[in-house]
């Protein structure tokens, strides 16, 4: 099982783990809205609830998995995913799901480890993965954070359904020494991106100075090469350095240049986002996370400890910070890909607890999401009026921060509630669907697998002897295209559904449809 902090922030705490993992310390549809007309007399106006939260699978720490840390890749109608713990031998797993719910499959358990005479815990295929998965015409790669044949994590190959699981590249061992170091990295806790044959990914650690490594491997397992050492930070308390330290989250692409984050070093200390050639040339650092004050609140102008990968829409990266900002509780922020015009677009608001609650949430561990369109998606650990974390969007101008969804508490003493909690990775975004996961909770406290789905609010307004029926065009980025209305007159199957006329006026964001009312009762409905 995993072990949280409120708040795991902290250089010495990391870098002493760091130190020593390798050697064996492990942490552990149709969518159908109805209205209902009685004659002239109208049923007050009502909003059908404009979203639905589904738990699609509750962990059981068993067969399936346990503590889903990584975010969903969706191939059709099927959800890909890993859990870090959890399976046969507790190492985590493979899985898929259908996308509502049904389905599940464990399509590899991670074996169990045992302690090599170096006191490193190793097998053959990795353990614990903390990473998504992507996806290639039949075959999913990504990473484990550790076991391998040193211990210090693996990169892995296997089929959609489940045959087939390669190790295509195990971590080499780091030394005694601290900080650990090695020839090619160590713990990987990013995923992967794929171009043509080769994968690319990020190394937390080990590397020559032990702070990590930026890497690329064949989808074959042959050609490894370490692109980037990022080189050794100053002495406590400064951590700085010229590049950055410990990237944990992935990668992005855009033609031959690869765009990332570390979470700490640069020139406060703080984290860096980088940019840099896929041949491993033409490093750039282009923004350094400013300084925070020593004690808490960890507050600073732009944030720090970015954690979660990029997302690129035309020529601005967007991402998340853990920490910093106006209230120290972490921001979401955008930057040029040449590092010019960098801009915190939200912060984090302080939170009051233990649990720690506020508004909007706290700690965004995870990257965003977007459809290409002028709105973000993301998830923040903690925070939110139960503590344990939010699904918010925001516009890419920073306008219109929105809470979407406020998960619940979970019991103190089984860990378990309904929806789950404290989601740490990226969205996944199919029509008008988001897909996630959630660290802990569910029905048996260990982390859960669910979705949000966006449906248009219905309202009917009397007008003289009509109505007006009005639906919005588009709510939290998402455009609701494709809703037809339909009316019956009776509910009773079979129902005959027929469309109103004429074709909805669209004004000031709504369409909006006048039906004139008979004498009979009518039922209306969205459908899509």
């Amino acid at each position: 099982m995993k072990t949280f902090t409120t708040h795991r922030w902290t250089r010495l705490g990391a870098a002493s783990r760091a130190a020593w993992a390798c050697l064996g310390v492990n942490s552990r549809r149709s969518r159908v809205l109805l209205a209902l007309i009685v004659g002239l007399g109208l049923i007050p106006a009502r909003w059908i609830t404009a979203q639905t939260f589904t738990t699609l699978h509750s962990f059981t720490d068993v067969s399936d998995g346990a503590n889903p840390s990584a975010g969903l890749i969706s191939s059709g109608n099927t959800l890909f995913g890993t859990a870090m713990g959890g399976g046969s031998s507790d190492a985590g797993t493979i899985f898929a799901v259908n996308t509502d719910g049904g389905g599940f499959t464990n399509l590899h358990d991670f074996t169990r480890s045992s302690t090599n005479a170096s006191g490193a815990l190793t097998n053959s295929d990795g353990a614990e993965p903390v990473a998504g998965l992507i996806l290639s015409g039949d075959t999913l790669y990504g990473t484990a954070s550790y076991g391998g044949s040193s211990g210090c994590g693996t990169v892995f190959a296997v089929n959609t359904n489940g045959t087939g699981f390669t190790n295509l590249y195990s971590f080499t061992a780091t030394s005694h020494t601290y900080p650990p170091t090695n020839s090619d990295g160590a713990l990987p806790h990013g995923g992967l991106i794929l171009s043509g044959g080769t994968l690319y990914g990020t190394a937390g650690h080990g590397g020559s100075s032990g702070h990590g490594t930026l890497f690329a491997v064949s989808t074959d397992g042959t050609g490894f090469t370490n692109l980037h050492n990022f080189s050794a930070i100053s002495p406590f308390p400064d951590y700085t350095n010229y590049d950055g330290a410990e990237p944990v989250a992935g990668l992005i692409l855009s033609r031959d240049t690869l765009y990332g984050a570390a979470s700490y070093g640069g020139n406060w200390g703080n984290g860096t986002v980088f940019a840099v050639n896929t041949n491993g040339t033409g490093f750039t650092n282009l923004h350094s996370f400013t300084a925070v004050p020593f004690q808490t609140p960890y507050t600073n102008g732009d944030g720090a400890d970015p954690q979660a990968g990029l997302v690129l829409s035309g020529s601005t990266l967007y991402g998340t910070a853990v920490a910093g900002g106006n209230w120290g509780n972490g921001t979401v922020f955008k930057l040029n890909t040449d590092g010019s015009a960098f801009t915190n677009l939200h912060s984090f608001t302080a939170t009051s607890g233990p649990p720690s609650t506020n508004s909007d949430g706290a700690y965004p561990y995870a990257g965003l999401t977007t459809s290409g369109g002028d709105t973000l998606y993301g998830t923040a650990r903690l925070g939110g009026p139960s503590g344990y974390g939010t699904v918010f969007s925001i516009n890419t101008n920073g306008t219109g921060f929105t809470g979407l969804y406020f998960f619940t508490v979970p019991d103190p003493v089984t860990n378990t509630n309904r929806d789950g909690g404290s989601p740490t990775d990226a969205l996944s975004l199919s029509g008008n669907v988001l897909y996630g996961t959630a660290d802990v909770g569910g029905s048996s406290g260990s982390g859960t697998l669910f979705s949000l789905s966006f449906a248009p609010k219905l309202t009917i307004t009397p007008s003289g002897t009509n109505v007006i029926l009005t639906w919005p065009t588009n709510v939290a980025g998402f455009d609701y295209i494709g809703f037809a209305l339909q009316s019956t007159t009776n509910l009773l199957s079979p129902a005959v559904w027929t469309a109103v006329l004429p074709t909805p006026v669209v004004a000031d964001g709504q369409n909006a449809v006048t039906d004139p009312v008979s004498g009979a009762k009518r039922f209306y409905r969205l459908s899509q």
